[in-house]
């Protein structure tokens, strides 16, 4: 694969040459290699093998956490049907969460050595190895560090009471999106709504990148005006 003036050896590890990329890094990223097989990251095993999750890993390690925050807005004086409506808010400040950062931070345009570098690891990965069953959901230890300032962050906003709960219900709706966005890529839905929602990922995956940033609804892509065009009207324009 080669960048103007500089050569990406896809046989060797591939996060310490993206970011001598430099202008030519987006251009690069955003050609997708369709294989199974992901490409090795570093060349030491023990920061390779972090990069490396099973889908099942995200549902097993976090929803016993959101029923720990749940029960902890229980044990604080909530019903359930209380409760049941800090879920709800939960998963609709997630929704936004999702869009947002797919679509100004996961798509942020970078040209250095080491924004090239972070980009990738963020989410060019994903861009250029769509198929790369292991590196599809979010390592568990960088969602646990980012986790402590979320939560602060929900507490500012809410009673100490209903924290928890909403804290709970933003995770249960990332854990939705990690596994949706899995499913997207290796699933074959055969119902209505999970047809949509493939037929929409890959789109923005291998037609359109900068359009349709949501990955569990295109709600917001609709409220903000980047849900993109089908084939379909576009040919008949």
């Amino acid at each position: 694969m080669v960048a103007k003036d500089y050569t990406v050896d896809l046989n060797k590890p591939l996060v310490a040459q993206v970011g001598h990329l430099g202008e030519s890094y987006q251009e690069w990223v955003h050609k997708p290699i369709v294989t199974k097989e992901g490409p090795r990251f570093f060349e030491n095993d023990v920061m390779e093998f972090l990069t490396l999750n099973d889908w099942w890993v995200i549902p097993l390690i976090w929803f016993p956490v959101v029923c720990y925050f749940e029960f902890k807005s229980f044990r604080m004086g909530h019903d359930f049907p209380q409760i049941a409506l800090m879920v709800v808010c939960g998963i609709l400040i997630w929704t936004l969460m999702e869009y947002t950062l797919h679509r100004f931070l996961f798509h942020i345009k970078t040209k250095g050595y080491w924004t090239n570098t972070l980009h990738y690891l963020l989410h060019g990965c994903h861009h250029k190895h769509p198929q790369d069953a292991l590196r599809l959901v979010f390592p568990p230890a960088a969602a646990a560090i980012l986790l402590v300032p979320l939560y602060n962050l929900v507490k500012l906003a809410a009673t100490p009471s209903t924290t928890p709960g909403l804290v709970g219900g933003i995770l249960f709706g990332y854990v939705c999106y990690d596994m949706t966005h899995y499913y997207l890529h290796h699933g074959q839905p055969t119902s209505k709504v999970p047809r949509y929602l493939k037929r929409y990922h890959l789109n923005h995956h291998f037609r359109i990148q900068t359009m349709g940033f949501g990955i569990t609804s295109s709600f917001w892509d609709r409220v903000f005006g980047t849900l993109p065009e089908t084939k379909s009207a576009a040919k008949s324009r």
